[in-house]
């Protein structure tokens, strides 16, 4: 059996604002139906957070909730925990509809720290990031110049993104780019 690599092998961007991935993640997307006590409970047991609103992220460390869509959450827990998490969401999901997939390998996740951290996002991204609009635990599936991706801030400060682990090197080094290119000055954060 070969053993889990991450997508960058743990790449980092250091600078004024600091752009590293965040090496080897369990990801799950579950689909299902949110009013569903025992879909909030299984998703809430394993991650160790609360459920998440529309357009939010309670995320702490490797664990955590982000809310895809209406019927969709991506559930964070350790790599090593995904198999077993898995197992424990058909059991408490049984009888009722709902799709679980491990997707870790097939995504990557980059985190972004610094002082303009929210400007490196803002150069690639058409949202909303004026601190008005985008607090720590708000969450957004956008693009990222030619990509899909979403992030979320963690901090101020500090943002983790999630992309597609096939286009993981060209948003590492488009994030590096935008972040050696320096603050643009806009928000006053």
């Amino acid at each position: 059996m070969s053993n889990a690599v991450s997508a960058l092998n743990g790449l980092t961007a250091a600078g004024d604002v600091t752009v590293k991935e965040a090496g080897l993640r369990g990801m799950i997307t579950l689909r299902g139906d949110f009013s569903s006590r025992k879909f909030k409970n299984i998703c809430t047991e394993l991650s160790g957070m609360g459920f998440p609103e529309q357009g939010k992220a309670n995320c702490d460390g490797d664990r955590g909730l982000c809310w895809m869509s209406p019927d969709e959450i991506l559930l964070l827990v350790a790599h090593d925990d995904v198999a077993e998490s898995l197992t424990k969401i058909e059991k408490a999901l049984k009888g009722q509809h709902y799709l679980a997939a491990n997707v870790s390998d097939a995504r990557a996740q980059i985190s972004v720290s610094g002082p303009f951290a929210r400007e490196v996002i803002a150069k690639l991204a058409p949202a909303d990031l004026h601190p008005d609009h985008f607090q720590p635990g708000d969450f957004r599936r956008t693009r990222l110049g030619q990509v899909a991706a979403a992030f979320w801030l963690t901090e101020t400060g500090a943002i983790e993104i999630i992309c597609f682990r096939s286009v993981a090197d060209y948003t590492f080094r488009l994030l590096a780019a935008s972040a050696k290119a320096g603050p643009v000055g806009y928000f006053t954060v």
